[in-house]
């Protein structure tokens, strides 16, 4: 069990590319389905605290019309105070504005999910890591494209830029919170 204390309002729940395009693909260990299902449910436990919910999205460059699919999860319910960030590269930091709408908002943790695990979550948190946030990885709310790199992400990489914890250890560092 990880030991993990947070302050919600200094807490941003960043999740990763949760768009029908892309929860459809073929994803290991879990299916994008249900990291979607964990992740809506870690936003709405986020937000019953005084937590910031960020929701990233990927745009393809140079494209006029985005393929279908690439809005929003409808199962995420963005609420008002949510954030939404647009990418148009694998991190979610490079030349989007996030690190500034953080650091207006006093956040000192980012914690991630969504997909893919060494993807779009590594690459992000990598990048929390060196802008200096400390920075929490949701296993079991993310995915991979397939089972050995989600779990290589996971088991070696993750360990190293931040603390590793399940949706319910994190709801747990989050306090009481609303039902």
């Amino acid at each position: 069990m990880t030991t993990l204390a947070l302050e919600p309002r200094k807490t941003a729940l960043v999740l990763i590319d949760l768009m029908p395009r892309i929860i459809a693909l073929e994803t290991a260990p879990l299916s994008g389905r249900v990291v979607v299902e964990r992740c809506a449910a870690l936003a709405k436990a986020t937000r019953s605290v005084g937590g910031l919910v960020v929701n990233v999205r990927v745009e393809r460059p140079g494209v006029d019309v985005q393929p279908e699919g690439s809005g929003l999860a409808p199962e995420l319910d963005p609420e008002p105070g949510d954030i939404e960030i647009v990418k148009r590269t694998v991190g979610a930091f490079h030349q989007t504005g996030l690190d500034d709408v953080l650091r207006s908002r006093g956040i000192e943790t980012v914690v991630l999910g969504g997909i893919a695990t060494n993807f779009g979550v590594e690459s992000t948190g990598r990048a929390a890591d060196e802008h200096g946030y400390n920075t929490v990885f949701v296993t079991d709310a993310m995915t991979g494209l397939d089972g050995p790199a989600h779990e290589f992400a996971v088991s070696y990489i993750f360990p190293r830029f931040g603390t590793v914890c399940t949706g319910t250890e994190y709801v747990a560092a989050l306090g009481p919170h609303e039902r």
